[in-house]
This record gives C-alpha cells, structure tokens and sequence, in this order.
C-alpha cells in the first residue's frame, strides 16, 4: 500500500485486509509511525494521486494520521482529475487528523471520482473537513458513507465537508460539530448536485446540511426511505446475510444500509 507513492498514476489492487497486525503497521500507520506523525497519506495536491485504486471489498484498519499543520489528509491526500479512481474500500476504526483545506477519512481532497466506499471512526481539521471527502470538486462522490464523529472550525460535513462537485446515493450517520458552514451531510455546497443523499438528524446533532435530506433513526433504518430515492437496494434477513446482485443491503427497522460486498458482522 505504501508503495503506491512511488507511481501515483498506476492501478491497484488491495489483497487481503490490512490491520495493526499487518507487517509494516508500525513503521508506517501506528501511532508511533514517522515520529508520531502516523501514517503520510498518498498524493499531495503538487503530485495527485491519478491511478486506480481498487479495495476489492477489503477493509483498513487501525489507521493512524496525525498531521495537525499539513493540507490534504486521509488515507489518500489528494486525488487528482483525469483518472483518480478509488473504489470498493472501507476504512475502519481510524483517526485523521489534518489542519485546512482538506481533510477526510478517506480522501482530504478529491478531483477524480470516489465510489463504494465508506470510513467509521474519527476525522479533526480546522477548514474543509468531511468523513469521507474533506474538499470535493472532483467527478463523483457516489454509493459510499460515513459513521464517522467529525469535528472542525470551518466548513465542516458529516460526509463531505465542501462541494463543487456531484454526490449521489450516498448517507452520514456521525457526530458533526463545528463553528461556521457545519452540516450534517456537507457543510458548504458551492453549485455542487447533491442527489438522492441523506444524514441522521439525532446521531449528528445537526438539524441542517448545505445539501442533502435529513432523517430520523428510524427513517433511516427503513428501506422505504432509500428505494424510494432509487437506491439499489434490497432487504435482506440479518446483517451476516448477503445479496451482492444489489449494491445496498439493509435489514429493514434494524439496521442502516450497507453495501452488499462489506465483510460479515
């Protein structure tokens, strides 16, 4: 994975799951990593990550950023226009930590197109920060999510923190605070298509969003309110059941949708 910096415009298949007990955590995603700095993200926004990036459906885990003075944090920094592709990952149980202009879980910011993917765990910025994308003005943002608790002081999203750009079939679940442009979906959507996307009201403690609709728990948890939207989705019997043939699964009043590909509760 950390090789990946050394050919920004390549494609990428992830493997297998990576986690705290992967060889190589320690040096390069703990805590500990590169002076406690945790890890460097890939693609800065002087040299963009362009290729393809392929989860498989795989998860990370355990990641660890803590870069507090620098722009352009996730696991990826930046991905660029032109052909950045990420897609089918989910990053779990993770801490990002940036300072302004683009900090997210997954991507702190994105010109290409981010697809299937979703991030739980925690994201912390000062300006443009959002769960999955912090700064969105690229293709797409599109049947992804985040659960994660996210917190910054100026244009802070549950799921994108600013966006020029297209999100679709897309939801946030997360604790959102913030001072200025803060909502609960995306925090500022500057002439952005923000369709068919929803937040839960009570779990972010934010009754407003730049974009997007918000919800209930329980609205959330019923499938009504996804197929009547046009999501892809099916209800299936409990969470460790799977229908891959729709890219949404729910257990319908129990659970928030998932993707179908997201590994067994």
């Amino acid at each position: 994975m950390d090789a990946i910096r050394n050919n920004l415009s390549g494609t990428y298949l992830l493997m297998n799951d990576l986690n705290s007990t992967t060889p190589g955590y320690e040096e390069l995603a703990s805590p500990t990593a590169n002076e406690g700095k945790g890890w460097e993200p890939i693609g800065t926004f002087d040299n963009q990550f362009t290729g393809t990036f392929n989860g498989q459906g795989y998860e990370i885990s355990d990641l660890l950023i803590n870069r507090t003075d620098e722009s352009g944090i996730g696991l990826f920094g930046v991905v660029g226009s032109g052909g950045g592709v990420i897609k089918d990952i989910g990053v779990v149980n993770a801490t990002a930590t940036g300072g302004t202009y683009g900090v997210g879980g997954l991507v702190g910011g994105n010109a290409g197109t981010v697809s299937d993917c979703y991030f739980t765990g925690n994201v912390t910025g000062e300006w443009y920060v959002g769960g999955l994308v912090g700064r969105n003005g690229g293709d797409t943002v599109s049947d992804s999510y985040s659960s994660s608790s996210v917190t910054g002081d100026y244009i802070v999203g549950g799921l994108v923190g600013w966006n020029g750009a297209t999100v679709s079939n897309s939801y946030s679940t997360g604790n959102v605070s913030g001072d200025e442009y803060v909502g609960g979906l995306v925090g500022l959507n500057d002439d952005g298509a923000v369709t068919n996307c929803f937040w839960d009201t009570e779990t972010s403690g934010q009754g407003g969003s730049a974009a997007g609709t918000g919800k209930t728990t329980a609205e959330m948890q019923d499938i009504t309110t996804f197929s009547g939207a046009g999501w892809d989705i099916v209800a299936v019997a409990n969470p460790g059941t799977r229908n891959t043939s729709y890219i949404w699964n729910t257990v319908d009043d129990e659970t928030y949708p998932f993707l179908s590909w997201q590994p067994l509760s």
